[in-house]
């Protein structure tokens, strides 16, 4: 629980920013900051800065299958490739946003970003899949010197602003994807972070074991109310080249992480082509299944697949080579972003609404066709309704018009806020709302900033936080409301900080038993040292310059009879 203290500050926060939004309400940062501050450190201060984009029509994330070939008047099928043509793809709408966390510094008391993630929300009548781009750190949150065993914030906020987006953008009956692939890499948004010593780069298998433990909270919930508004929710896990073995060791170890997770792609099942299989048939190409989004590998591999494949080929019976997903991804282990030292895992997590009864998924499908066919037609009236318009013949005095100046970059708001293809409610957009063009200035201005030493961070985050939104202040202040873990009880310290009690093992130690009659070992004095006697002592007899053998006393006292050198016989060289 917050102190009275802390909820007025944050309410005098949100209270006094202003508002560049004019359609945002108060709720947006209300439920952003409530959820941040519950997983953030007790008592300490960071500011969010969250930027968005409203959601724009975008190019398909698969490749439509083609239509059924139509017989000729003698009945049988064409064979022209004029004939075979392409389905129309879904309407596809793209959804930007970027979060991007800061502290105080301690000395300066200046801002300094810490975190930063972008996020794209690709929306359709079938689905909403949420993909994660690109996540970085600076390395400089060790600047707060947080108690040992506190959870990493870093982790902890980007589980939440996941699962915040979830929550905003759920559509009634609509699935939802969270997909994201791991790439090890020193630094993505923030250049010259790496030369920071306090930034801990993971290697490849930890950075995918990092984002498994990340969403792994959305499969294991810890309240019933979230647990309930999805009907079923699975989380899916490959890893190109890597045996399943070895796959299966990047899974958190919980208790449920065997029934939770499954080491294969879910690609058929969240597929809207598949999942009407009356409408585009039984058999849908790997080319018709695989999504492709900005700076994916797959991607890459599916544009060199396309570019090599004829139309009609692709079009009757998909690429020549990976015909089944099996095949794509064993073709995938050898490729330059999956086997050159290091590994790339593909991670999804589905999460399946309550069903509307019998046939949900088919009448779902069915609604998007009708949809799309009553799309289809109202665009060729109003086509053939400007083809009858007359040509106007403009006439009159020409009256000049004073130029309007732009005080700061305004995005087009769509008109409405819920279609049958999109889903944008208030509560889910960002402080700032900008159109593509200046949402992808403000990413570029953020590559190229410098963030080697801490001087030169405090003037890039003052840069950008001033930059993007033309000097109007944007940021959320949140007090975190977490409780530090309590460590084991120990000594105090001189400065008051505890210490952990020493685990003592001298009593766990088995010790060898003495020797009956031995007083002075169970006494704890030194055992006596055995000396053995003069006879005992077999000592080596010493030779003479001469090298020849001296005379040694028998036990009897007799005389040993010793050869003199002129009867030893010596063997003749040759």
């Amino acid at each position: 629980m917050a102190t009275p203290s802390e909820t007025k500050g944050a309410a005098e926060a949100s209270s006094t920013s202003s508002n560049p939004n004019p359609n945002s309400n108060s709720n947006s940062k209300n439920a952003l900051i409530d959820q941040l501050a519950q997983v953030l450190p007790e008592k300490t201060k960071f500011a969010v800065h969250h930027l968005s984009t409203p959601p724009t029509l975008t190019e398909p994330l698969n490749n439509p299958p083609a239509l059924p070939t139509e017989p000729n008047k003698d009945g049988a099928e064409s064979s022209g490739a004029s004939e075979v043509r392409a389905r129309k793809p879904l309407k596809t709408y793209c959804e930007k946003h970027f979060l991007a966390v800061s502290i105080e510094h301690p000395e300066s008391k200046e801002q300094l970003l810490v975190l930063a993630l972008e996020v794209y929300l690709y929306t359709t009548s079938f689905s909403t899949v949420i993909f994660v781009s690109k996540a970085d750190s600076t390395g400089y949150l060790n600047l707060l010197k947080l108690p040992q065993g506190t959870p990493s914030p870093i982790r902890e906020v980007t589980t939440a602003f996941v699962t915040y987006l979830v929550a905003q953008r759920r559509r009634k009956h609509i699935q939802c994807v969270i997909n994201l692939f791991a790439r090890a890499q020193s630094q993505y948004l923030f250049p010259g972070s790496i030369k920071n010593g306090g930034k801990h780069v993971l290697d490849d298998r930890g950075l995918v074991r990092w984002w498994c433990r990340v969403l792994n909270p959305l499969l294991e919930p810890s309240s019933e109310s979230t647990s309930s508004e999805w009907e079923k929710v699975h989380g899916y896990l490959i890893v190109p080249g890597l045996e399943q073995y070895d796959t299966r060791l990047l899974l958190p170890r919980t208790q449920k992480a065997k029934d939770n997770w499954t080491l294969n792609d879910p690609l058929e099942r969240i597929s809207p082509y598949a999942a009407d299989p009356a409408t585009y048939g039984k058999n849908i190409p790997p080319r018709c299944l695989i999504p492709m989004y900005p700076d994916d590998p797959k991607a890459r591999f599916v544009d060199e697949l396309e570019e090599t494949t004829p139309l009609r080929q692709r079009l009757i019976g998909g690429w020549p080579t990976p015909k089944t997903m099996d095949q794509f991804w064993e073709l995938m282990s050898h490729r330059q972003e999956c086997s050159s030292g290091r590994l790339t895992g593909f991670i999804w997590l589905v999460l399946d609404p309550p069903a509307r009864g019998e046939g949900g998924a088919q009448s779902d499908s069915a609604a998007a066709a009708t949809l799309n066919r009553s799309e289809t037609d109202s665009k060729a009236t109003r086509e053939k309704k400007q083809q009858k318009k007359k040509k106007v013949v403009l006439k009159g005095p020409i009256v000049p018009r004073q130029p309007r100046i732009k005080t700061h970059q305004r995005a087009h708001f769509p008109k409405h806020t819920s279609t049958a293809h999109y889903y944008w409610p208030e509560e889910g957009r960002g402080r700032v709302v900008l159109d593509d063009s200046g949402y992808k200035r403000a990413v570029e201005l953020l590559l190229h900033l410098e963030f080697g030493t801490v001087k030169q961070a405090l003037a890039s985050t003052a840069r950008w936080i001033n930059e993007v939104n033309v000097g109007e202040s944007w940021s959320l202040d949140i007090v975190g409301r977490r409780q530090n873990p309590m460590l084991p009880v120990g000594s105090a310290s001189g400065d008051g900080a505890t210490t952990g009690a020493v685990n003592n093992l001298s009593g766990m130690i088995k010790r060898k038993r003495p020797a009956d009659g031995d007083e002075a070992a169970s006494s704890g004095d030194a055992p006596p040292v055995n000396t053995l006697g003069g006879g005992l002592v077999r000592k080596k007899p010493k030779t003479s310059e001469s090298h020849e053998p001296l005379p040694t006393p028998s036990s009897n006292g007799e005389k040993v009879n010793v050869l003199s050198a002129g009867l030893v016989r010596k063997k003749q060289k040759s």
